[in-house]
């Protein structure tokens, strides 16, 4: 009788989630995405400031954020159960847009091949 012997070996790969890490953090750390994320926390600490007030806006104040974060906000609509559930679609959505307006910064001041003075 002969037996096999089997190994199961498990694969990760950290390779591609350091790198995916360093692509999020070098797109963040670009000035454009970090003054967008900032307003983007200043606007809903407006709504909710509007919203406990008594203002007649206070309804709408919510729209605001969620316009601000537009597409991927409106993508992942949560029903509101509690009012912490509309700060995750915003939240998601502010850091897609983040990580776009990075990645198109890193890219618009990167320097094109054959595009230096010309001697």
């Amino acid at each position: 009788m002969t037996t096999t012997h089997r190994e199961t070996t498990t694969v990760t790969d950290t390779g591609s989630s350091h790198r995916a890490l360093s692509v999020l953090r070098r797109t963040l750390s670009s000035v454009f995405a970090r003054v967008y994320l900032v307003a983007v926390v200043l606007m809903c600490v407006w709504a909710v400031v509007v919203t406990l007030g008594d203002n007649p806006d206070a309804s709408f104040a919510g729209v605001v954020p969620v316009v601000a974060t537009l597409p991927v906000s409106l993508l992942v609509v949560l029903p509101p159960d509690h009012w912490s559930m509309l700060f995750l679609p915003i939240a998601l959505g502010g850091l897609v847009n983040a990580v776009v307006i990075g990645w198109c910064a890193r890219a618009l001041s990167r320097p094109r091949p054959g595009s230096g003075p010309s001697s």
